[in-house]
């Protein structure tokens, strides 16, 4: 059974989780190889992970998401995260990870975020 989902919606590859705790390190090997392998997908070079449903992670798993964001960078894909449950999300901010990652709160913001330029664009 695959570790995550995918779908493009609206030019954005939308990734999720089909685990709500993703702590075995066999399915956090699987879940790492699927998101690298996810990466190629998003021709638009927009991916989004949507964690709803996701309520504990290991940290080994972080180390995932961290080789995925370098891997994102490499292929000039940007990469955010939404629907962060208070636990991961704990996480994050405890090593620092929420600088790191794009976070944003609901599905249709994080999306809409990918059209946003900065102030001058």
């Amino acid at each position: 059974m695959s570790a995550i989902t995918t779908q493009v919606v609206n030019e954005i590859l939308l990734v999720g989780f089909t685990d709500s705790k993703i702590l075995d390190s066999q399915r956090i090997e699987q879940v790492g190889r699927e998101l690298q392998e996810a990466v190629p997908q998003a021709v638009h070079k927009k991916m989004l992970l949507n964690f709803r449903g996701v309520s504990f992670m290991s940290s080994a798993m972080i180390t995932k998401l961290v080789m995925l964001n370098k891997g994102c960078k490499v292929q000039g894909v940007g990469l955010k995260f939404c629907e962060v449950s208070p636990n991961v999300m704990e996480v994050f901010k405890i090593t620092k990870l929420n600088k790191l990652f794009d976070i944003q709160e609901g599905e249709e913001k994080a999306m809409a975020s990918f059209d946003k330029k900065g102030w001058f664009g």
